[in-house]
């Protein structure tokens, strides 16, 4: 486990967060340029080391994200925390009206869409939805497995 200090470390070295200190020796991480209300990426860091990362409705912290949208980041690895954070700005700084959509065609001239719709990527056979993903990596890398190449 880090210590609150490797994880302050790790936390201000994003210089897009700013710092400001909250009860009981606790410390919060605003990304003030965020695009939504919510600003605070690290909530309530403490100096035992418990601390939590919004995170919102990613799908690819579904399981780990309580209702609020938060993780808790108290074992977290230097990588996992740089992870977790990425993520959680470019949450933030997602603009949801630009839409992307790719398609994707096999060797028998099957067409599927993958479509990025607000925070999920979704894999389409003509209107009807096949499967969801949290990331495009994981879209893109299910598409390869079936045999799919995107179409240019």
């Amino acid at each position: 486990m880090l210590t609150f200090e490797q994880k302050q470390e790790i936390i201000e070295s994003f210089p897009e967060l700013t710092k400001k200190e909250i009860s009981m020796k606790r410390v919060n991480y605003h990304f003030e340029d965020s695009l939504y209300e919510k600003t605070i990426v690290v909530e309530k860091l403490h100096p035992n080391g418990n601390g939590f990362v919004y995170v919102g409705d990613l799908l690819k912290y579904d399981k780990m994200a309580n209702d609020r949208g938060l993780v808790n980041i108290r074992d977290f690895s230097e990588l996992e925390l740089r992870e977790i954070i990425l993520d959680a700005i470019e949450f933030l700084s997602e603009d949801l009206d630009i839409p992307v959509v790719e398609n994707w065609t096999s060797r028998d001239g099957i067409t599927l869409e993958l479509r990025h719709h607000r925070r999920d990527w979704n894999i389409y056979y003509q209107e009807n939805l096949e499967e969801t993903f949290g990331t495009r990596e994981a879209a893109v890398e299910y598409l390869l497995e079936e045999g799919f190449k995107l179409k240019k």
